[in-house]
């Protein structure tokens, strides 16, 4: 059984559709595909308490990023900077790219 993978990738330009952090744009940090969800730089932060110990020598109250579901995100586009779906395209020598709907400029750089 074959299934469908996320069409949003690491250092992709999005924006926030959904939620309390509605309007946000951000640069996607990590992708996790079976949870169908997305870290995004300086979007939906949250404060975790941290004990000191290896890893951290001193705790304290740390903020992080938190994972946003796929579906509340969509991409935005570097030419006509506005939020878009997700379109494919083939070219001559058989390479897949991903192109904006609107504008119908590459995704892919």
């Amino acid at each position: 059984m074959s299934r469908k993978r996320p069409k949003i990738k690491k250092n992709d330009k999005v924006m926030v559709i959904a939620g309390k952090e509605k309007g946000k744009i951000g640069t996607v940090l990590k992708v996790d595909a079976d949870k169908w969800r997305v870290v995004i730089e300086k979007v939906n932060i949250v404060k975790r308490h941290a004990r000191p110990g290896p890893q951290a020598a001193q705790g304290g109250i740390i903020e992080k990023e938190a994972p946003v579901h796929l579906s509340n995100v969509m991409i935005v586009c570097g030419k006509c900077t506005e939020q878009t779906r997700i379109g494919h395209k083939r070219l001559e020598d058989g390479q897949k790219i991903r192109v904006c709907k609107k504008c119908g400029e590459s995704l892919d750089e």
